[in-house]
């Protein structure tokens, strides 16, 4: 069980925790909503909670809630720029189908 950067996802938090001035890492999350069931949460964290679990890669604490853990073990986070769209992309294993507006997955 592990969460994974790519080296673009790793120099994009690490420069904006270095902009934001505080900071611990990056929260990865899941939440229920969508048509299909579950959407992804990112945020970048302030501190550890005694129940996450953390990974670390290339220099950036990754932290889970136990919860979400379940959905995203094996997991690889990406940033991308793609025109003038830019964000994180999750590659997850797991998931076994996407709803069409690409909001939300199953698993």
């Amino acid at each position: 069980m592990s969460i994974s950067l790519t080296d673009n996802a790793a120099t994009h938090v690490k420069s904006y925790l270095e902009k934001r001035g505080k900071g611990v890492g990056v929260r990865l999350g899941v939440k229920t909503t969508g048509c299909s069931g579950m959407a992804y949460t990112i945020e970048f964290a302030d501190q550890v909670e005694n129940e996450d679990q953390v990974f670390e890669d290339k220099g950036v604490k990754v932290i889970v809630d136990p919860k979400s853990m379940v959905y995203l073990s094996g997991t690889e986070l990406d940033f991308t720029r793609e025109g003038l769209n830019e964000g994180f992309k999750f590659s997850n294993p797991n998931e076994k189908d996407r709803c069409g507006c690409g909001e939300s997955f199953s698993v």
